[in-house]
């Protein structure tokens, strides 16, 4: 019976079950950190976090997020957090797809929840 106990137990840990792993979505919050949508200049790069196609600087801009949208967190690379628009200016941006999904800079993102 012991064994059989192990058994199960290492197989739930292989699969994610009890290892403590972020499921995609559990982790929720906020743009914070960039300038008030007012001062909004997309050339300038400033009044808005960008939502990009990769976890880097040198991936193409899919979107936009301002501050104070709220954002769900998918995954982590590094500094970079995938994340999906749920509410706020993003819904209707000044450039870009609406609701975008995609890698933004984590520096920019207050989260909470069970974070990947």
């Amino acid at each position: 019976m012991k064994k059989l106990v192990h058994t199960v137990l290492a197989a739930s840990m292989a699969a994610g079950l009890l290892s403590g792993t972020a499921l995609a979505g559990d982790c929720t919050g906020y743009v914070v950190g960039v300038r008030p949508i007012t001062q909004y200049d997309h050339a300038a790069g400033h009044g808005f976090l960008a939502v990009r196609s990769g976890p880097g600087t040198g991936f193409n801009q899919l979107g936009e997020l301002y501050l104070g949208d709220e954002i769900s967190v998918w995954e982590r690379q590094g500094n970079w957090l995938h994340v999906y628009c749920m509410s706020g200016q993003c819904l209707n941006p000044l450039w870009g797809s609406s609701t975008p999904q995609g890698w933004a800079y984590a520096k920019y993102l207050s989260v909470g929840g069970v974070c990947p």
